[in-house]
């Protein structure tokens, strides 16, 4: 519920402000250069990037008190410390093959 409620809140924010989404791209991401590709706008690439940008810019959410800002920040809180935080904290499956397997 709180997913589809922020995208909503996203969505209306979009309209609200005017913002505009940009030509659609009708071409394979995969197959563009470096130059191509400097053009298209990209999402945060890990849970902790995306957690910043939340931080960052968060306040459309709080419009018509559907989120509070403690709810916002209890949120960003716990997902770092449940989540975040204790993958960064292990090692990779793959660290173990490159360093543990004398």
């Amino acid at each position: 519920y709180l997913a589809f409620s922020a995208m909503l809140m996203a969505g209306l924010d979009g309209i609200q402000n005017k913002i505009d989404p940009g030509q659609p791209l009708d071409k394979d991401i995969y197959e563009l250069g470096p130059e191509e590709l400097k053009g298209v706008p990209s999402v945060p690439g890990s849970l902790e990037a995306a957690l910043d940008a939340l931080e960052n810019d968060h306040e459309f959410l709080l419009k018509g008190d559907v989120f509070t800002q403690d709810a916002v920040d209890t949120w960003i809180d716990y997902k770092r410390k449940r989540e975040v935080d204790p993958v960064r904290m292990r090692p990779h499956p793959y660290e173990f093959m490159l360093y543990f397997d004398i």
